[in-house]
Parts: structure tokens; C-alpha cells; sequence
């Protein structure tokens, strides 16, 4: 890909620990990743996790080279296609909904931010103990959750560990708040799908710890007192899409559904 680039007199490079990584230093760039006009990730979509994080705004041309691939558009055959297109100016951009995540400590510090385009994960820390977290929408509080976890998700983490749990599956153009808690040991253990604007808050009571995580990638430890504050993003995830992206048909591929 970057052969066929610098053929047709563009550069392409990779962040300088990656470049190490695969042991292609000259490849390798300190440059700002938000310089880019287009940042294109080969792999699955943790792969696509991971760029969502390193760029803020630049396009992103995913490219399917993992197993689920709810995120990628291409698949590696149709690579040099989809950037003649690209360089052709025949594309789309699609927006998606990202989560802004704060993390307020009973300790006077300042918050801790982090940005998701899947989901925020608050999750016990010790095996055989559940977490007790107090659970509120719009500053009122809802619920006291006794569970193992509870996933905070956008449409597009529907399909993710939201779905493995058992939450809805939800098209990734529309805004919400999904709720839903990971083996709960009460009587309401449904999800819940929230207006985008509701800013949801989850506390941590009691004296269990619990970690956080984002986007499958752990970020902080969680004590008493903890409050974990969710709301959409001001900004938005932007994909890079060719002809007509039909969500339901990538799920019916995916799950091996037919017809009858």
C-alpha cells in the first residue's frame, strides 16, 4: 500500500512504535497523526478502536484483515479500489457517535477523560465478588446495581460486549445511551436505551474495587467513592464509506442468517 502510494506521489507512514513493531523503521513517522488526510487501519476492529483514538476528525478507511470486521469497509483484494476512489474523490464520510468518559475521584484530583467509540465497561476487579454501583441518569439516581459489571455503550458498541451480554442491537446511525448489565444478581437485569443527551453517572459503592475499561483496553482502577460521568462526545468517529453501507446485511453475514 505505501509502494503504491509513493508511486503516485503520496507519503504514507506509520507512528514510530508501530513502525518498530513490525520492524519497518523507515516507515516510521514523530509527525502529528491528525496531519494525515486519511488514516487507514489494517486489521480487526480493535485495530479500528485503536486509530479512532490516535486521530481526532481524520478520516478513517478501515480494512478487514481480522475475523468479525462489523467496522472495516473493505475487504485487503479491493485495498488499491477503494484508494483510487478515495484519491478520486468518490466517497462518503460517515459519522458515528462517541462517548466522552470522566472519571471523578473521591479524592480532589482532577477528572480523568477518555473518548469510546464502543463502550465504557465498569467491571469487578476480584473473581467471585460482584461490584455494587449506583447508577444514575440526568443527575437523579435509578438504580443499585449488585452485578459483575455494567456497559456503557453507543449504537456501534450494540454489537460489541453490549451484545454478548445480551443487550440490543441497535443501527450505528443512531444516537443513544445503551445500559446493560453484565450478570446481575437481581430481579431487573434489562438493558436500558437512553436518549443521547442523558448524561449517565455510575458510582462505585461499597468496599469492592472495580477497574474501568474503554473500548476493551483497561484505563483506570476504581475505589469506593468513584464516579464514572458518560455523555456523547462533541465530536464524532468519521469513516470513510463507498456505495451504500447496509448495517443489516453486514449482520445477517455475520451471524449466518438466511433467508426463508
Amino acid at each position: 500500500m505505501c509502494q503504491w502510494l509513493a508511486r503516485r506521489g503520496h507519503k504514507a507512514w506509520l507512528v514510530s512504535e508501530d513502525a518498530e513493531a513490525l520492524g519497518l523503521p523507515e516507515l516510521g513517522s514523530d509527525a502529528d497523526p491528525n496531519s494525515a488526510d486519511l488514516a487507514v487501519a489494517l486489521g480487526g476492529d480493535g485495530t479500528v478502536l485503536r486509530t479512532v483514538q490516535l486521530v481526532d476528525g481524520v478520516p478513517i478507511l478501515s480494512v478487514n484483515v481480522g475475523l468479525l470486521g462489523y467496522l472495516t469497509e473493505v475487504e485487503p483484494p479491493g485495498l488499491t479500489e477503494a484508494l483510487e476512489q478515495w484519491l478520486a474523490g468518490e466517497f462518503r464520510i460517515e459519522g458515528r457517535m462517541l462517548l466522552e468518559i470522566a472519571v471523578e475521584r473521591a479524592a480532589a484530583v482532577a477528572p480523568e477523560r477518555y473518548r469510546a467509540l464502543n463502550e465504557a465497561v465498569i467491571e469487578k476487579r476480584e473473581a467471585g465478588h460482584m461490584v455494587r454501583l449506583l447508577m444514575s441518569i440526568g443527575g437523579v439516581p435509578f438504580i443499585t446495581y449488585a452485578t459483575d459489571g455494567l456497559i456503557v455503550a453507543t449504537p456501534t458498541g450494540s454489537t460489541a460486549y453490549s451484545l454478548s451480554a445480551r443487550g440490543p442491537i441497535v443501527s450505528p446511525q443512531h444516537r443513544a445511551i445503551l445500559l446493560t448489565p453484565v450478570s446481575p444478581h437481581m430481579l431487573f437485569d434489562r438493558a436500558l436505551v437512553l436518549d443521547p443527551e442523558e448524561t449517565v453517572t455510575v458510582e462505585v459503592l461499597g468496599h469492592r474495587p472495580a477497574d474501568l475499561s474503554v473500548d476493551g483496553r483497561r484505563v483506570a482502577g476504581l475505589t469506593e467513592g468513584d464516579r464514572i460521568i458518560c455523555r456523547p462526545d462533541v465530536e464524532v468517529a468519521r469513516f470513510v464509506r463507498f456505495g451504500t453501507h447496509r448495517f443489516h446485511q453486514i449482520l445477517k453475514t455475520k451471524f449466518g442468517l438466511s433467508d426463508r
